[in-house]
């Protein structure tokens, strides 16, 4: 992995809001909108901050399984339904599961670094809520390897990530684990409060350490996970532009509101395999090295994270994944406050998956809005203060069950 040839810098992020039980908005027995409507929202709200589709080189789309969903494939065409001034102008599908956002990201970069584009519009989407739970979980294990689909739970996803935190909880003890996943839980929903868009903002519940240690009931759902450790199903849209630096003169936006990517990783595994320890994301691990090598930084430059916490234990393994904890140690990294909006690394400070809420194709997409908003200061009441010796932000974005990963460092523009 080697730096970028050449500069790439974000801005004019933009989110829908995530929708979904939670939300006073939503409401199962009504009608509710479709990919068209997320799409058009997302992008629109990009395009009016940079003038508009003409001045876009080309658009990426990232989504998981609309196909299934929506009943709705080839969605790279639907950009044009945008505005007019895509028409006739390349665009693309990309897809890796939950990573389709960052997979989205990470297209658009690469066409900026090739240079055949200055201007690129990247979105993700994914409207979910169009099925009953128990088939949208069939839907959803299409991430993981299907074969196994029968094999274990009926909710597939978060009976793979029950099985990790079982061997969490057996080789590193399983009290204070579940306490550091009830508060991994409380951090969420205390950020997700702050952002207007969350689906957890209009959360009120007053005792969320209570609810997070709510006994996992194997009878109903799964042994170790309970529903408040899992992301909800969600549906949404997130838009962000990335731009070259003759980009940045054509639309006008002043550097300040801007970060530029100073570094990333793309890590695979095979879907086919269990994974070889359950109590490491060993993926993940290998996209925040390349990510870390490739921007010429240590870990303790990062003043902000955003990563995939699908589901509690899979937050609490991020954090040693990215090395700021020993393994067996990152419960304790969280018990200690360190991962709250006001600790030593502020993690998910919009809320993350649990909080913000998971539109699958969306949720890459959404981190780095997340991110460019800390660092160029348009976060309002979720915004953090950040440490002018700790000046970079990282979002982790993973498909499956640590198949698919993309890590991707981020500073303010100087």
């Amino acid at each position: 992995m080697t730096s970028l040839r050449r500069k790439v810098y974000l801005t004019a992020g933009y989110n829908t809001i995530s929708l979904g039980t939670g939300r006073s908005e939503f409401n199962p027995r009504k009608p509710r909108p479709g990919l068209e409507h997320y799409i058009k929202e997302a992008a629109e709200g990009t395009l009016s901050k940079i003038g508009g589709g003409k001045n876009v080189d080309e658009s990426v789309i990232g989504n998981f399984i609309a196909a299934r969903f929506n009943k709705q494939a080839h969605l790279n065409a639907m950009m044009p339904m945008v505005d007019d001034n895509l028409r006739f102008k390349p665009a693309t599908s990309v897809e890796g599961a939950c990573a389709s956002g960052g997979l989205a990201l990470l297209t658009a970069m690469k066409s900026v670094l090739a240079e055949t584009a200055d201007v690129v519009l990247a979105l993700g989407v994914e409207v979910q809520n169009s099925v009953k739970a128990i088939y949208g979980a069939d839907y959803l294990a299409a991430a993981g390897w299907f074969q196994d689909r029968k094999k274990g739970h009926a909710y597939f996803f978060p009976g793979q990530f029950s099985d990790r935190a079982d061997a969490y909880f057996q080789k590193y003890g399983k009290d204070k684990t579940r306490e550091a996943m009830a508060k991994w839980f409380e951090n969420a929903i205390e950020n997700a409060r702050l952002c207007p868009t969350a689906q957890e903002y209009q959360n009120n519940s007053k005792d969320l350490k209570g609810l997070g240690m709510t006994e996992p009931n194997a009878k109903y759902f799964t042994p170790c996970l309970n529903i408040f450790d899992c992301s909800k199903v969600s549906d949404g849209a997130s838009a962000i532009a990335l731009i070259s630096e003759e980009g940045l003169k054509k639309i006008g936006v002043p550097k300040d509101q801007t970060v530029e990517i100073v570094g990333w990783g793309h890590a695979m595994e095979d879907i086919t395999k269990p994974p070889t320890d359950p109590t490491k994301l060993t993926t993940m691990e290998q996209a925040i090295s390349q990510a870390l090598k490739s921007a010429n930084i240590s870990v303790d430059q990062l003043g902000t994270i955003e990563t995939h916490d699908c589901f509690s234990i899979a937050g609490i393994l991020s954090i040693e994944a990215l090395g700021l904890a020993k393994p067996g140690e990152g419960k304790d990294f969280v018990l200690a406050g360190k991962t709250s909006r006001d600790g030593e690394i502020p993690f998910n400070t919009t809320g993350g998956l649990i909080g913000w809420g998971h539109p699958t194709g969306a949720t890459g997409v959404h981190m780095a809005v997340t991110i460019w908003e800390q660092l160029t200061g348009n976060a309002g009441e979720a915004q953090i203060k950040m440490n002018d010796s700790k000046p970079y932000g990282m979002s982790i974005n993973m498909g499956g069950d640590d198949k698919t990963l993309v890590c991707i460092i981020y500073k303010k523009a100087d």
